[in-house]
């Protein structure tokens, strides 16, 4: 096994990016991801990469256009405000099929809100959050570990697929250590040559990126049917997500990122306590891991879901299982996060679990 090493999840994600190629960073200070930017300012140069640190979270997504289309691994990185601000670009990069990678380590909101962890993210994430259908990968990781190999395929991903992909954290993925080990890169997808990319055109025919297209029958339609087609394959082809003790179990809980990791002690202790109890942690918000939850929905009673938010993933949570079974909601919004004993209260609560000796 190689050698772990402690950092924080923004250093931890930014090395990640490093270690799959990422040659282009382009950002702008926000808390809870300073270390980001800080990182890939002292790491890129080291690698012959190129460190921006634009004028506005407008420049720096509208920078990263740029790299793309001109065949770099290309990546940025905010928090909740500050993503909003890129949504007009990430519809353009979207549309013009240009690979990249987009991180948000979750705030507090709405506004300007605070600094500490949540996920009220959610639906600008996976619905698309500027203009126009369109669709990202989003991935929620819930360790250090998971986020550094996620990290590296989410490249792997924007280059095969030709999207954005999106890694979205929270303040707490975002500022805790853990011991990781810095495994190289190893790709998981073969990626074609980039035959599309602008790199002077002597000797062949020149090439357009552009995403406005004028002409609704022949052009925006079909344009709009082709990237659909794209979302439909790809929701065939990269669903993840964890399944724990839901063998058997009548009670199914249902949280992503760190919501999830704690839930999943919750649901450990449950067990041991001789509860029927099992969790779901969604990997893939978009494609959302709708098969693990019609797989569940014939042997489970009830469901739970637990966010950092008001309840945006309870409303896909819902959709997947077919509303087949009774769903309670656990979360709030602004910077609240559920404990494992918070948790336990509320499987007790559901199972009708009362003046038990837990073990």
């Amino acid at each position: 096994m190689a050698e772990k090493v402690l950092l924080k999840g923004n250093e931890v994600m930014a090395e990640a990016a490093v270690q799959a190629g990422c040659r282009f960073f382009a950002g702008y200070p926000i808390t809870p991801q300073n270390e980001v930017p800080e990182y890939f300012s002292r790491r890129l140069p080291q690698v012959g990469g190129v460190f921006v640190q634009a004028e506005s979270e407008v420049a720096a997504i509208n920078m990263v256009f740029g790299a793309a289309a001109a065949g770099a691994r290309a990546m940025t990185s905010s928090s909740s405000p500050g993503v909003s601000l890129k949504q007009e670009g990430i519809s353009y990069i979207a549309a013009a099929e240009l690979p990249c990678v987009i991180a948000n380590m979750q705030r507090g909101g709405p506004g300007l809100g605070n600094i500490r962890a949540a996920q009220g993210d959610y639906f600008q994430s996976v619905k698309g959050g500027g203009h126009g259908d369109y669709k990202l990968i989003v991935l929620a990781p819930a360790s250090l570990q998971e986020l550094y190999t996620l990290t590296m395929n989410a490249f792997d991903w924007a280059d095969y697929y030709r999207m954005p992909v999106m890694i979205l954290g929270d303040g707490i993925l975002a500022q805790i250590a853990e011991p990781v080990e810095l495994a190289p890169y190893k790709p998981i997808l073969e990626i074609a040559s980039k035959d599309y990319i602008l790199n002077g055109c002597k000797g062949r025919p020149s090439r357009v990126v552009k995403t406005l297209v004028l002409d609704p029958a022949d052009g925006l339609i079909a344009h709009n049917e082709h990237l659909q087609r794209k979302y439909r394959r790809i929701a065939e082809e990269v669903n993840l997500c964890e399944e724990y003790q839901t063998s058997g179990a009548e009670l199914i809980v249902t949280a992503y990122g760190i919501p999830g990791r704690i839930a999943k002690a919750a649901v450990r202790q449950a067990r041991k306590d001789g509860l029927p109890v099992g969790m779901i942690r969604p990997i893939t918000l978009w494609p959302f891991p709708d098969a693990a939850f019609a797989k569940v929905i014939k042997t489970a009673r009830q469901l739970l879901v637990v966010e950092m938010s008001h309840g945006q993933m309870l409303e896909d949570v819902k959709l997947a299982s077919q509303c087949a079974l009774p769903t309670e909601f656990l979360g709030k919004g602004g910077g609240w996060y559920p404990t494992e004993e918070i948790i336990r209260e509320k499987i007790d609560s559901m199972l009708n679990v009362s003046g038990r000796a837990r073990k």
